[in-house]
């Protein structure tokens, strides 16, 4: 089963895949984490990949399209998997189905307004060590601004500064509503309401995905 995780930055689509991922077993594949993965470890593509990243900006197709290929193709995915920010656009998604398109699909899209959006992405903080993310205002650790796994000092990642947030929003806005029609066509769509909190979210995603595997 290959479930696909749409909606803005800032929609929670991370949290939800670790949800899913921990309650039906299929591990999620987030493609913002492979790309700064490749920054981090000195990729060959690090300098086009860092620079989009800062900037709010996506990367070529072709280069998201060779990470997220070798990632699928790993035994833990074998019986399924969570996509957590791709395809993000009409492209993407078709090249996806071509390497990998036999699988039942479901489609999962979390919609927040752009205040909403704005507020809790200025809010995010992320362990510059282990990776946890908190948001200050749904999310907080036990100890102010501190990573409750490894006693670190949270820091504010640099695609969620206000101008790469609207950037960034902007940029989702403009494709968003090609890739809504295809898997609204493909019959495999499903819109979730994100204004709920973290637990009404999932809740609604549950239900969805019991039907499916049913």
């Amino acid at each position: 089963m290959r479930i696909i995780l749409l909606g803005p930055p800032g929609s929670g689509k991370g949290t939800q895949g670790d949800f899913i991922e921990k309650k039906y077993g299929f591990p999620k594949v987030s493609s913002g984490d492979l790309l700064r993965q490749a920054v981090k470890n000195e990729a060959l593509l690090d300098e086009e990949v860092e620079g989009a990243l800062n900037c709010g900006r996506l990367v070529s197709d072709d280069i998201i399209m060779l990470m997220i290929k070798d990632r699928i193709c790993q035994e833990d995915c074998r019986k399924g998997y969570v996509m957590d920010g791709f395809p993000r656009n009409l492209n993407q998604a078709k090249m996806f189905e071509e390497i990998n398109g036999k699988r039942k699909e479901i489609v999962l899209d979390i919609y927040l307004s752009e205040k909403t959006l704005i507020e809790r992405l200025g809010a995010r903080r992320i362990c510059p060590q282990c990776g946890a993310i908190y948001n200050m205002k749904l999310q907080c650790p036990e100890k102010e601004e501190t990573c409750d796994v490894c006693g670190v000092r949270l820091v504010r990642r640099q695609d969620d500064e206000l101008h790469v947030i609207k950037e960034r929003l902007r940029v989702y806005r403009n494709q968003e509503k090609t890739l809504i029609d295809y898997y609204k066509q493909k019959g495999v769509y499903n819109k979730i309401d994100g204004e709920k909190n973290i637990e009404g979210v999932f809740s609604d995603i549950c239900e969805i995905m019991d039907k499916a595997i049913a």
